[in-house]
């Protein structure tokens, strides 16, 4: 059994882990933007710099709000979403002849469904302790 006492620190470490997983590729749509244009472009997507800066918001806010421990439940669900749709759209390996390519996006839909199956575990679990949802209220 494990002590009580850790796995109270079970929910905040998984929402900060949650965080860096969506600030780095978040700030990266920025930083690398061309890369991005391109690699969804190469997948037929449509509207890229709208859906390219709409991602990267959602995904540096949602790093954000997961830091802070605020509105937790809310933003992994949109998460969960937003990780969901970008597997079926980005890693299309369903459409792929057999390679190193489709290899590759089994691969990264296959973790992204392992990160979706995360965040709506914490969608239910919460924010947990050291955030924002949980402070003390002084009386």
């Amino acid at each position: 059994m494990i002590p009580e006492a850790l796995t109270r620190l079970f929910t905040p470490a998984s929402r900060l882990i949650l965080a860096v997983y969506f600030l780095l590729p978040g700030l990266m749509k920025f930083t690398q933007y061309d890369m991005h244009v391109e690699y969804m472009a190469s997948h037929g997507m449509f509207l890229i710099p709208f859906f390219l800066i709409l991602s990267g918001v959602i995904q540096v806010g949602g790093a954000a709000a997961l830091f802070a421990g605020y509105q937790v439940r809310l933003v992994a669900f949109v998460l969960a979403g937003l990780t969901l749709v970008i597997s079926l759209v980005m890693h299309d390996f369903w459409t792929m002849a057999e390679g190193l390519q489709r290899s590759h996006e089994t691969q990264n839909f296959f973790k992204n469904m392992g990160i979706m199956a995360g965040l709506l575990a914490l969608s239910s679990a919460g924010a947990g302790a050291f955030s924002v949802d949980n402070r003390r209220i002084a009386s």
